[in-house]
């Protein structure tokens, strides 16, 4: 049976802090556009980014191809570029399972794809705005089928090749258990009976027409912009709790007793630090409006279980709520150095008059 559609793999790479996409658009000028979500149903549009991400083909970009793959480059504000290379699929179900399996945790592509990267950073330097010294990153497989033989619905393909589903989701070339396939096509999601999208942590098989497996596209990558953010800002908090919880810990020298030089510094580096992730956790909450569209609102529901990005939410806030805690507690130091300094203020005062009385 043949299945006719494309392949695709997003390659998402967190890189500065923030991006101004005036700039991005004035140094890329025509070529670069205004990302859009489209709605699956008919009539006027429904959803929409609030800050609309900037796309451009990856040839006006120097970029143009990787592996026999297009590229196509999207810049989000939050400072998170990311690469989707695409190229066409007309074949049987096991070469797609195939494909599936070659392009999971395919190395020598991420190694192009970081390459790739690197110069679309070297042409937009001028827009990014804290260049991070490393670069976390994100891959995901998106096998789309816009046609099959007989023109099954969702149930039909999901009976009679949930087995290639499963396989070429989880790239494995052995056969998986029919426990294993159950789990992998339990997480699924049918909006009409002739369209289906399964995804998994990190990969996604969807069946549908190009113009509604294009919106679910964009919304998985979307999902994976923000699971990105919030392992990046984990990691951030994790580090800054650990630096400055070791340093409120070291004995006190007189000068900390009596001005609480150092826990007053650790409270200004906590309060700036919890506004700063408080602030871009609000903002990707905030990033895309999907109450207009049922189909994607559900469909970016089940992508963020799949890919755990709830954990990873959970993650950052309850280390918010620990850093909020080290700051009451350095805020604490501070006023009892400031109440020691002014006793001993007192205390010398009052010598000073003393002095001054027997004088």
């Amino acid at each position: 049976m043949t299945v006719s559609g494309s392949v695709h793999v997003f390659f998402l790479f967190e890189v500065a802090e923030s991006t101004d996409l005036t700039k991005v658009r004035a140094l890329l000028g025509d070529v670069a556009v205004a990302a859009t979500l489209h709605d699956k149903a008919a009539g006027p549009p429904g959803v929409r980014y609030i800050q609309p991400p900037i796309v451009a083909s990856g040839d006006a970009l120097g970029v143009g191809d990787l592996g026999g793959f297009a590229v196509r480059v999207k810049v989000y504000d939050y400072g998170v570029i990311s690469l989707m290379l695409s190229r066409p699929f007309e074949g049987s179900w096991d070469e797609l399972a195939l494909v599936g399996q070659e392009l999971i945790e395919n190395d020598p592509l991420e190694d192009s794809a970081a390459a790739a990267c690197q110069r679309v950073m070297d042409r937009l330097r001028a827009a990014l705005v804290g260049v991070r010294p490393s670069f976390l990153r994100e891959d995901y497989v998106a096998l789309v089928a816009n046609t099959i033989e007989g023109a099954p619905d969702a149930e039909a393909v999901l009976e009679r090749h949930g087995t290639h589903i499963a396989q070429m989701l989880r790239g494995e070339r052995q056969a998986l258990s029919r426990q294993e396939r159950d789990e992998v096509l339990r997480h699924r999601f049918s909006y009409l009976a002739d369209d289906l999208v399964v995804p998994a942590y990190n990969a996604a098989f969807i069946y549908d027409t190009v113009g509604a497996s294009a919106a679910a596209l964009e919304i998985l990558e979307f999902v994976n912009s923000q699971l990105l953010e919030f392992r990046y800002h984990d990691e951030l908090l994790e580090s800054e709790l650990t630096s400055i919880y070791a340093g409120l810990q070291q004995p006190r020298g007189l000068l900390d007793r009596f001005v609480g030089r150092r826990a007053n510094r650790a409270a200004r580096r906590l309060h700036t630090l919890y506004i700063d992730v408080n602030e871009l956790t609000d903002r990707l909450e905030n990033a895309v409006k999907l109450v207009g569209d049922l189909y994607l609102a559900r469909l970016a529901g089940l992508a963020a279980a799949r890919l755990g990005l709830d954990h990873w939410k959970r993650n950052v806030e309850d280390k918010l709520e620990t850093l909020n805690d080290i700051h009451r507690y350095a805020v604490e130091q501070t006023g009892m150095a400031q109440g020691n300094l002014l006793e001993l203020v007192i205390v010398l005062i009052l010598v000073i008059e003393f002095g001054m009385l027997f004088s």
